[in-house]
């Protein structure tokens, strides 16, 4: 029987290598130039970064950016995803193609849709000037706001079929067994409802949280150079400051936050199994 497990695992080795070859070298190689110089191994490109006020803000502003989509696709996905538990025959249809659909088209194409919506002749503008809400047009495009409704729109999708998977897993009889023995609305939805949706909660989060932090199309299209986030920085050291070292060590950052939200989700989705 062992033997015939290790002979299995071998036909994993294809696939192993290949990734190795396309994934982990490339990642290896960029970690090195961020601690590569002529006189050897050092840390001074990591500590400039950090040391740099301009590279902190916009550290900073890309974790606040990331942090506010993630909340804002979370409120917008929570009650969505209790819809789509609940429709049956034609209208969970709907809901499934209206999230996953958009999950074919390119960012680029999203990005770009909010962009033509956000100018001072777009939709938005248009609509609220044609209701009465504003006499002229309002800035929209440029901004941090205009931004992050943008990406939350975009990463919707990973927020909502998470937490949607863990809805439609979920005893109904458990809320109706609170409420006869005299629970409230609000004390069922905090006490037995939303302990046991926290699972899709936190891996909704970790999905959207890691696509946001590292999103470039996005805010390259919406707020253009006046608001740089990380994966800015890492194309203009890369693109135009050719600037390999420095592109390296913004990256290595990028994958650490990362890989530090993967970690936390892991473990606090560990957690909540372990409660549950």
């Amino acid at each position: 029987m062992i033997r015939r497990v290790d002979r299995l695992s071998l036909l994993a080795v294809p696939a192993l290598g290949y990734l190795a070859v396309i994934y982990a070298l490339p990642l290896v190689m960029l970690l090195a130039k961020s601690v590569r110089t002529p006189d050897g191994f050092s840390l001074a490109e990591y500590a400039d970064f950090f040391a740099d006020e301009y590279n902190m803000r916009v550290l900073w502003r890309t974790l606040r950016i990331a942090g506010l989509t993630t909340l804002l696709a979370l409120v917008i996905a929570y009650p969505t995803a209790f819809a789509m538990s609940r429709a049956k025959g034609g209208w969970l249809t709907v809901f499934l193609v209206a999230m996953v659909l958009p999950m074919s088209l390119g960012v680029v194409v999203k990005a770009f849709a909010w962009s033509i919506l956000f100018r001072a002749n777009g939709a938005l503008n248009g609509a609220l000037q044609w209701i009465g809400l504003i006499d002229r047009p309002i800035r929209m495009m440029f901004t941090e706001t205009a931004l992050i409704v943008g990406a939350a729109n975009v990463f919707l999708p990973f927020m909502v079929l998470p937490i949607y998977a863990v809805v439609r897993q979920l005893d109904q009889r458990l809320p109706e067994a609170a409420a006869s023995l005299g629970a409230t609305p609000m004390f069922r939805f905090f006490n037995v409802t939303l302990p046991l949706t926290l699972p899709g909660v936190v891996a909704g989060s970790a999905f959207t949280f890691s696509l946001a932090v590292s999103m470039y199309v996005i805010p390259s299209l919406i707020v253009g150079e006046r608001q740089q986030t990380l994966s800015m920085l890492i194309a203009r050291s890369f693109l135009y400051l050719r600037n390999e070292p420095l592109g390296s060590t913004i990256s290595a950052v990028l994958l650490g936050i990362a890989v530090l939200v993967v970690v936390l989700s892991s473990w606090l989705a560990r957690r909540l199994g372990a409660r549950t």
